[in-house]
């Protein structure tokens, strides 16, 4: 009889990782490290195929939609600055984002080279 009951009930959800967060605006995308695009990479293509600009307010993300808009939080400061997804990595283990040097400058000094973040989609 319990071998019967035990093959009706449902699992227990689990929960989410970070990165697996359904990322409806204002949702929490996740948190990490954030660094930027060193001057090398102005003008080249990204993966989305335009320009990598790094006056822009733009940033690489392993797995969001190209076009996607996110809130980057310093956890540091507090200080926030919207970017456009338009290019894929990092590629630097432990990181979960790769800024436009004027995003980054936007809310930490460039001396910093990495900083802590927390990532909100805001679209």
């Amino acid at each position: 009889m319990v071998v019967a009951l035990a093959g009706c009930t449902t699992p227990r959800p689990k929960t989410p990782s970070p990165q697996e967060v359904p990322t409806e605006t204002g949702a929490l995308i996740g948190s990490g490290k954030a660094s930027y695009y060193g001057n090398q990479h102005h003008n080249k293509l990204t993966a989305s195929g335009e320009r990598f600009d790094q006056n822009a307010l733009t940033a690489a993300h392993r797995t969001l939609p190209f076009g996607t808009r996110v809130r980057v939080t310093n956890t540091r400061n507090g200080q926030s600055v919207v970017v456009r997804i338009n290019d894929r990595g990092p590629f630097v283990r432990g990181r979960i984002i790769d800024l436009s040097k004027a995003a980054f400058e936007r809310i930490a000094s460039a001396r910093a080279g990495v900083i802590r973040v927390r990532l909100e989609r805001v679209d």
